[in-house]
């Protein structure tokens, strides 16, 4: 958009200037055609006066006639040497005085005519006429180096087309900055979009902008302001909700838990297996469904666009592996899954609850999908400047085509056994994008596997 109305700009400015150059052009031409014209009215009234100069022959026959100029005639061709000649003959073309080279065909009318020629370099006017003088009738023919046409003709590109185009060529330069400075508000404006996040919709500075561009501004900021309503206003659903589901998910579940409990140590009969089998099914559904709530109301609250008011503080990073690693150590025990910390005492800034909570999402996707038997580590490590954390497993792993959309919310590889929602990893890249992070994920140390990273 930018470069289009730089180029029309442009276009719209330089266009005059080089229409001007061309009327400068046409009217350098017209004034030396006008001088030209001029010119040829001069040589024909030069005419009369050389054949009136003729005052007779000289005193043998064979002698030529004798020529007596006139004043007007020795200034005309003394202001000229070199471009300035003139021939006299007599009716059969035999010449009497004057230039050879100007002999020529002599007119069939009695009127003046004139026409240019190319001699010794230079481009002349030459005109020619009968005239009767006092030795009969003789071809007067009079001839002019000095032509204005052709003056014009040699000096057009030095005198007119040079200067005129170091003018458009100057002048582009000078239009071009112009315009580029004139635009700059417009290129502030559109890097100040393009640098900004998808999730940052805060207001555009609109006293930083020219009175033209901010009716522009106050309509993306209020574009801005109708986009950050609605998503907030999402936001505030899926958190309200998640929260009021919360409690009576929490009281259903130890409903269930106790009933489960009640069933299984019930007598075994085939009555009360399938009952046992049908509370087991119902407590699994339960407790998917109060991580599901659990899960949709971190998401909420680890939003990007709602963590950059909220300052960060210095996070143990080793300390908080080790409380993970014992909020966990139960479930991997009960698989038999090796459960293992490799850290360094290192800290990093950040929401220290929203990093738990990371972490916490990274671990129990391993422990769930890791098969019985396997290893599981988390690792915090200081690395070129930058902290390191991740958890590496031995389990199936996920393809690299799908490691991109694994990230997404509620997407699950085909086939994966287990129980999950899908938003485990959405939440663990969610916090990372808070802390100007993201998540790494690649294949286990001996090629199977999966290892999640993340660098603060």
């Amino acid at each position: 958009m930018l470069s289009g109305l730089r180029r029309r700009l442009l276009v719209m400015l330089l266009l005059p200037l080089v229409a001007l150059a061309l009327v400068n052009a046409w009217f350098d031409y017209r004034s030396a055609d006008n001088v030209a014209l001029q010119q040829d009215k001069r040589l024909a009234a030069l005419v009369p006066l050389l054949a009136d100069s003729l005052i007779g022959e000289g005193l043998r026959r064979t002698d030529p006639p004798v020529l007596l100029m006139a004043p007007v005639l020795e200034a005309f061709f003394n202001d000229r040497p070199g471009f300035a000649g003139f021939a006299l003959t007599d009716a059969d073309g035999k010449l009497m005085l004057g230039e050879a080279w100007l002999a020529d065909i002599a007119p069939t009318t009695p009127e003046a005519v004139f026409h240019s020629e190319e001699h010794a370099g230079v481009t002349w006017r030459i005109v020619q006429q009968r005239q009767q003088t006092v030795v009969g009738e003789v071809v007067v023919t009079i001839a002019d180096g000095s032509d204005p046409r052709q003056q014009w003709a040699r000096s057009i590109v030095l005198k007119v087309l040079l200067p005129n185009l170091v003018l458009i060529a100057a002048a582009a330069f000078a239009v071009g900055w112009a315009v580029e400075r004139a635009l700059k508000p417009l290129l502030d404006l559109k890097d100040a979009v393009e640098r900004r996040s998808p999730r940052d919709l805060s207001a555009l500075d609109e006293t930083g902008s020219p009175e033209e561009v901010r009716p522009l501004v106050r309509s993306l900021n209020r574009l801005f302001g109708l986009v950050n309503a609605q998503a907030e206003s999402q936001r505030r659903f899926v958190a309200d909700a998640a929260h009021q589901l919360r409690t009576p998910l929490a009281g259903l579940q130890s409903q269930v838990e106790a009933w489960a409990q009640a069933a299984s140590s019930a007598s075994a009969d085939g009555m009360l297996s399938l009952r046992t089998e049908q509370v087991h099914k119902l407590r699994g559904a339960t407790r998917r469904t109060t991580q599901l709530a659990n899960q949709l109301l971190a998401l909420s609250r680890a939003d990007a666009r709602t963590m950059q008011a909220q300052p960060m503080q210095r996070v143990d990073l080793k300390s908080l592996c080790e409380t993970i690693l014992e909020s966990h150590l139960d479930a991997a025990s009960a698989k038999g899954i090796d459960l293992g910390l490799d850290t360094q005492a290192v800290t990093v800034m950040g929401h220290e609850w929203l990093l738990r909570e990371l972490l916490s999402n990274l671990v129990d996707n391993a422990v769930k999908y890791t098969p019985e038997g396997g290893t599981v580590t988390i690792r915090c490590a200081a690395l070129d400047g930058r902290v390191l954390l991740e958890v590496e497993d031995d389990g199936p792993g996920v393809p690299e085509a799908e490691r991109g959309r694994v990230l997404e919310r509620f997407y699950r590889v085909q086939g994966t056994k287990g129980e999950g929602n899908g938003l485990g990893l959405a939440i663990a890249q969610e916090i990372a994008r808070v802390h100007h992070s993201q998540l790494e994920l690649q294949a286990g140390a001996a090629g199977h596997g999966l290892r999640v990273r993340v660098v603060l």
